[in-house]
């Protein structure tokens, strides 16, 4: 009986055991041979990491082939993030003595080795914790060397001479350039060290970054680098050749921040401005200054957050809108002339011609007499253009307006290239207004439940009770009838004021048109691309985009009348003594006002007048009168591109042009 019992136990035991090894094989065939391969992958995976190598990227040179942003190869100084973090103390001791080595402090080097995060702050590294992360720059040979002979006193640390980018024009022309930053957090791991996030730098950013190379590592499961798997070099980037003239540019950024210094020295804010400069019959950029500015080195090696919200990142040439003022009477005379107004006709230019209820005046309410339409540009008659807005204004129906109003004066506008984005190859472009009965209509929608909530409890926040008041009263006008397009807002409309906008390129871009005869372009910088060898990938040409719908006699005669301007007109204090016989200036004064602010000071132009080779176009923000603050500006930078053109050295400025005055 015993025996049957032991005999039945071990049948039981051995039963078990079957079953359990059977279970167990079956198991590992599943594993092995099912899913062996998805295994094999994810342990992979888990053991390579990839390590971006940077190309030398590609310079950007001005039109003569003078360098706008280069590289120069410096010794830089890189951490390990990895190295570091498998370190008993996480490298703080490392740190400690790199700072030292370096003379820095060691929260820098910590700040600019630690990985980004949505709470953490400039500087940060925001690329993979698997690439070298550069903590120091700007280290002399001699120190990189020392660092570097020194291995056992800094795991984790390697010294290289790497390509850095540099700016031979300094602050000049930085928001055109744009600058490099590393890729956001979000981007994909494996991107390059550096991409372009302004300016040319992002608009060519594919050009100019060349082809990254990649170095695949082994690791172990802690992060531990192992050994190397394979490694592919990186591909230097291409040149991009722009039409930029750095003697040019030059001499804009000068004038341009002369102007802002003069208009403060006589009592203006003068908060930031622009000077455009563009090839007249092809649409090409030869200069974009902007003020303020700031020196992009400032990129280079990591910027604290303060510092990066300190920074004047708004281009005020292609970002920045104004009301153009009287510049903008070149559309409108266009207009009236499409319209059927003879421009050789006499007109009255009284100080003050009344809509409505209201007197719109000229600029002082200067009575002018009569004239033709040469001598109302000349002059900047304002009442003459009142009168030919209030009268297309009825031909629209006025306050009952036709199912379709032809709209003249906003559509010859647009034709100028006003109300759109001009496609400049540059990112963040302003599109300006060009506001009409639809636009003004849409706008209160949008807006009537506060003025309507202001005409109730007002403006308690406004400490001058005057301003408040005048502020309700808006409001409550505003939350009646707000969308109603008056003939005051036509007249506004025709002298460039009221909800006109335009940015400086846009403006040099339709004077542009009005120059070579009516062809609208998209402005281009970049001119071509080159390999490193100088051999030309692509040719890059502005296209044309419109053209104006105006007689070639309407365009000549508003040119011809715009060369009276300097000579004897709101420019000619600002053009005293400039020799105008042999290079004649076309062009126009503007002063817009804005409500609680200073007026904004313009001058468009052309020269020379007959055949117009370039365009220049000024503006200063609270700045004043046109003929007090863009005109000298813009005189300065036409001297300029006289004693380019003559091969002569620049002439001295004619102290009677400061003066300036008009408007």
């Amino acid at each position: 009986m015993r025996g049957n019992a032991n005999r039945g136990r071990l049948t039981v035991v051995f039963v078990v055991v079957t079953t359990l090894m059977l279970t167990l094989l079956g198991r590992l065939w599943y594993l092995q041979v099912v899913t062996g391969s998805s295994y094999s992958r994810a342990a992979t995976e888990s053991r390579v990491r990839s390590v971006v190598l940077p190309p030398v990227r590609g310079q950007i040179l001005d039109v003569r082939g003078r360098p706008l942003v280069a590289n120069e190869t410096r010794p830089q100084v890189s951490v390990d993030y990895m190295a570091l973090l498998h370190q008993p103390d996480g490298g703080t001791d490392v740190l400690t003595r790199l700072a030292r080595a370096l003379g820095r402090p060691y929260q820098e080097l910590a700040d600019r080795a630690r990985l980004c995060g949505r709470d953490v702050p400039r500087p940060c590294w925001p690329g993979s914790p698997y690439q070298p992360i550069v903590v120091a720059d700007d280290v002399s040979v001699r120190t990189a060397l020392w660092i570097a002979e020194r291995q056992n006193e800094f795991p984790g640390v390697s010294t290289a001479l790497r390509p850095v980018r540099t700016y031979p024009l300094g602050p000049a022309a930085a928001h055109v350039l744009g600058y490099l930053q590393p890729p956001s957090p979000d981007d994909p791991e494996g991107g390059p060290e550096l991409i372009g996030r302004d300016g040319l730098e992002a608009r060519y950013d594919r050009d100019l970054a060349g082809r990254t190379g990649i170095r695949e590592v082994a690791v172990d499961s802690t992060g531990k680098v192992t050994g190397l798997i394979r490694e592919e070099a990186a591909v230097p980037g291409e040149t991009l050749v722009t039409s930029i003239d750095a003697r040019i540019q030059d001499v804009a950024e000068r004038a341009l921040a002369r102007a802002v210094a003069g208009a403060r020295g006589r009592g203006e804010p003068a908060d930031s401005g622009a000077a455009v400069v563009l090839e007249a019959k092809t649409g090409r950029v030869t200069a974009i200054a902007d003020y303020p500015s700031y020196d992009p080195v400032v990129w280079t090696g990591g910027i604290s957050q303060r510092a990066y919200e300190d920074l004047p990142l708004i281009s005020a040439a292609v970002q920045g809108q104004w009301a153009p003022g009287s510049t903008w009477k070149v559309t409108s005379t266009a207009a009236a002339a499409k319209a059927g107004y003879g421009l050789r006709d006499s007109y009255d230019c009284p100080g003050g011609y009344k809509i409505g209820g209201r007197v719109f005046h000229n600029f002082e309410s200067a009575e002018l007499g009569r004239m033709d339409m040469r001598r109302a540009l000349v002059v900047s008659c304002d009442t003459i253009f009142y009168r030919f807005a209030e009268r297309m204004w009825k031909r629209d129906g006025g306050l009952t307006p036709v199912k379709r109003p032809k709209d003249p004066m906003q559509e010859m506008a647009k034709e100028f290239g006003f109300g759109a984005p001009t496609g400049i190859d540059l990112p963040h472009e302003a599109a300006g207004r060009v506001p009409d009965r639809a636009w003004k209509k849409a706008n209160w929608e949008r807006t009537r439940a506060d003025a309507c909530r202001r005409a109730k409890s007002g403006y308690p926040d406004e400490s001058d009770r005057k301003r408040a008041a005048y502020l309700k009263a808006l409001a409550a006008d505003n939350c009646r009838s707000g969308g109603v397009w008056w003939a005051g807002d036509a007249a506004n409309f025709s002298i460039g004021q009221g909800d006109v906008l335009v940015t400086p390129l846009q403006l040099a871009r339709g004077y542009a048109a009005l120059a070579n005869g009516g062809t609208v372009f998209s402005p281009r910088i970049g001119k071509r691309i080159e390999r490193p060898d100088g051999t030309v990938v692509r040719t890059i040409v502005p296209p044309v985009v419109g053209k104006i719908d105006a007689s070639r006699k309407t365009l000549r005669f508003i040119r011809d009348a715009l060369a009276g301007v300097p000579r004897e007109g709101t420019a000619a204090g600002a053009f005293a003594g400039f020799p105008l016989k042999r290079f004649p200036v076309a062009g126009k004064t503007g002063t817009a006002e804005a409500y609680g602010r200073q007026d904004t000071s313009w001058f468009a132009s052309f020269a020379p007048a007959k055949d117009p080779k370039y365009v220049v176009v000024v503006v200063v923000s609270q700045g004043g009168t046109g003929g007090t603050t863009a005109a000298p500006a813009a005189r300065e930078i036409w001297e300029g591109i006289d004693a380019l053109t003559h091969h002569k050295k620049h002439p001295k400025k004619d102290k009677k042009h400061k003066k300036g005055g008009g408007r």
